[in-house]
């Protein structure tokens, strides 16, 4: 095992720029097996769950050939169904939630596929529903395999039809797009995530041939063909590791420029942290965020206490909660941060108290947060990383507090960004990558 030791307290400067999406990844990467021809993908970020993601496909007969640090290409010219059965194969599955997106794909060019145990972050009930019915309603029938714990899948052919979607699932989403894009007659998916990593993945299936209609909206309309055929694919900067530079750089009192930051892609994102008091600055595509001293939160307009929650798309995504609550402690002001898509989520937050953070954890989801006003430093301590995006939070925190901290567990957020305390240090951080 792992950890980080971190030395906080010290200002950062320069430049840094982000990694592929990480969750854009994982959804394009399994769009690869719906076509035998080559598909060449680049931005890919060198992470954990993208590294498993691409050994399952290898381990399905995928072709795979690394052309440069962020690209690969992909030929599923033959797929080895024989591997959806084999124990080995499902365990390794398990490791990572978004292998349930070989489901789609699979289903709908072989007529069988798996859905194995969802593994990934411990964040509360991730439920699969979603998936299943959807496949259901499109003609396919699932079993559940109980010694196990994963659903079979079979379907002689595809049909499309009209799905309501109980949740705007963005895995779910893009499972069900996988499978429509090859079904018989048109399929319209309503509630349908529209997340910038469903739109770039719908963009990149109408370039395979695929014929998607009402990208980014939340009404899908998808008319089947009978083959895809391969493409060039590049995947957007990752709006998540964005959010998190900005709010590393203002609880630490640090100038940075995010360079490349996709900044018509991010949504509310940049909004959310000016609510906080924090100031940005656009320039072109990057993101200055100069040094400030003190932020100040903004009250609502009838002077009430701000509450930022998480929301489908177009809302905030709830993967930089955690970050925006650490930000929060060395402000001026109070604000209610509302985690309402996962019940376990802000369970990182009494680590965050030890450190001497004014936080009140209402309930599982919601907790208040009274800022220091940088009247005093947060202190070090030693701590866990539950899960990705709690990890990198905390991993903020130390950056801006007193003393030493010691982080284990960090292949939790190894999981989901790229080589972070090297990037970190080129700005002047101080963490050591150590054994524990």
């Amino acid at each position: 095992m792992k950890s980080f030791e971190v030395t906080g307290g010290r200002k950062l400067h320069g430049d840094i720029t982000p990694q592929g999406a990480k969750n854009e990844a994982l959804q394009v990467l399994c769009a690869v097996l719906l076509t035998p021809e080559e598909v060449v993908i680049s931005n890919i970020p060198d992470i954990i769950d993208v590294r498993l993601l691409i050994g399952i496909l290898a381990d399905l007969g995928v072709a795979v050939k690394r052309t440069a640090d962020d690209t690969y290409s992909f030929r599923a010219a033959s797929i080895n169904t024989d591997r959806l059965s084999d124990p080995d194969f499902l365990d390794r599955a398990t490791m990572l939630r978004g292998s349930v997106m070989i489901a789609g794909p699979l289903l709908a060019r072989l007529g069988t596929s798996v859905i194995p145990r969802p593994g990934g972050d411990k964040i509360g009930r991730r439920r699969m529903d979603t998936h299943i019915t959807g496949f259901e309603k499109m003609g396919a029938v699932a079993d559940y395999e109980s010694e196990q714990g994963y659903f079979r899948l079979r379907a002689e052919s595809l049909r499309g039809t009209d799905i309501l979607l109980d949740e705007p699932s963005v895995t779910g989403t893009a499972n069900l797009i996988f499978a429509a894009v090859m079904a018989e007659g048109e399929t319209t998916i309503y509630n349908a995530a529209c997340e910038p990593y469903i739109q770039q993945l719908s963009l990149m299936l109408n370039s395979m041939g695929a014929d998607i209609s009402g990208i980014k909206s939340n009404l899908l309309r998808i008319k089947g063909v009978k083959s895809l055929h391969g493409c060039r694919h590049r995947i957007l900067p990752d709006m998540i590791e964005v959010g998190s530079f900005i709010g590393l750089a203002a609880i630490t009192g640090s100038s940075l420029r995010i360079k490349d930051a996709g900044i018509p892609h991010l949504g509310i994102i940049p909004d959310k942290f000016r609510q906080l008091g924090v100031h940005l600055v656009m320039e072109g595509d990057d993101i200055v965020i100069p040094e400030q001293e003190c932020y100040e939160i903004r009250n609502n307009l009838d002077g009430s206490i701000l509450t930022i929650y998480d929301h489908p798309w177009p809302g905030l995504t709830p993967d930089l909660i955690s970050v925006l609550l650490v930000v929060a402690i060395q402000a001026r002001g109070s604000v209610l941060i509302h985690q309402k898509m996962f019940e376990s989520r802000l369970f990182f937050v009494d680590k965050l108290i030890d450190m001497g953070a004014r936080i009140i954890l209402c309930d599982p989801h919601r907790a208040t947060v009274i800022g220091l006003e940088r009247r005093q430093q947060l202190r070090g301590i030693t701590m866990n990383s539950p899960d990705i995006r709690a990890g990198v939070a905390l991993l903020i925190a130390a950056l801006s507090a007193e003393g030493k901290s010691l982080i284990h567990n960090i292949e939790q957020i190894d999981r989901g960004y790229q080589h972070l305390d090297t990037r970190l240090n080129s700005l002047g951080a101080m963490i050591k990558r150590i054994d524990s």
